[in-house]
């Protein structure tokens, strides 16, 4: 597969023609990294953006402890890094590799010059940019608002409405690192995961999950704090 068919499968852009593929694909670098391996640090400059062809790709800050909170996991066909290259200034939060990954590396400068001649370019871009800003708003909410069964549910919901069968699938991270997103230690996590299965809210085994009692999870990723007494979770 060549490199303008591999950018025509990425949602950003996918609706764009096939001469702005080829034109993408000019400016386009691919990038390897490793599991473990650093993309880019939180204060690096800002020098383009990425999109993953394949592997999977977290965005986390650090407290002054070293304590790490994990902001997004990035898949297949998904964009990161983007915030700079309209700000012009360094990346908000550092970049790792969850496992082997492929990476596109769009230059700045040049994929500037590129949304200077394309209207309909800049416009996706905008439209990515809202999503992302949505979602943080709603990581924001769930952090500062609800309890840890509510933010587990919320999140077991969002993965749900991503999958084909969505009463049936895999946490797409370790519970370790779904801990950190979730704000939470492991040993939290999995406390709430073996009451919501004995509940039968859900089943789960491994990383496989099965939702049992969607109505209830809705209630508690909904209601929040109330729910932990309600539910006896």
């Amino acid at each position: 597969m060549n490199l303008d068919t591999h950018i025509a499968a990425i949602p950003l852009f996918k609706d764009l023609s096939k001469n702005q593929h080829q034109a993408l694909a000019r400016i386009a670098l691919n990038r390897s990294f490793r599991k473990g391996q650093t993309i880019f640090s939180e204060g690096d400059e800002g020098t383009g953006f990425y999109a993953i062809l394949s592997g999977r790709v977290k965005i986390f800050k650090l407290s002054p402890e070293g304590k790490e909170q994990i902001f997004h996991l990035f898949g297949t066909g998904e964009i990161f890094g983007e915030v700079p290259v309209f700000t012009g200034q360094g990346y908000p939060a550092h970049a790792e590799a969850c496992i082997q990954s492929s990476l596109l590396f769009f230059p700045r400068t040049a994929f500037i010059e590129l949304i200077k001649k394309d209207h309909f370019l800049s416009l996706n871009m905008l439209a990515v940019l809202s999503s992302r800003l949505r979602r943080l708003a709603a990581l924001i909410e769930d952090l500062s608002l609800k309890e840890v069964p509510g933010r587990l549910a919320a999140y077991l919901l969002y993965l749900s409405s991503r999958e084909r069968n969505p009463d049936e699938f895999d946490l797409n991270i370790p519970k370790n690192q779904l801990a950190s997103v979730l704000g939470t230690i492991p040993e939290t996590l999995s406390r709430i995961l073996n009451k919501m299965n004995r509940q039968k809210l859900i089943s789960s085994k491994g990383s496989r999950i099965r939702i049992l009692n969607r109505t209830a999870l809705e209630g508690i990723a909904m209601e929040g704090k109330k729910l932990e007494s309600r539910y006896k979770i």
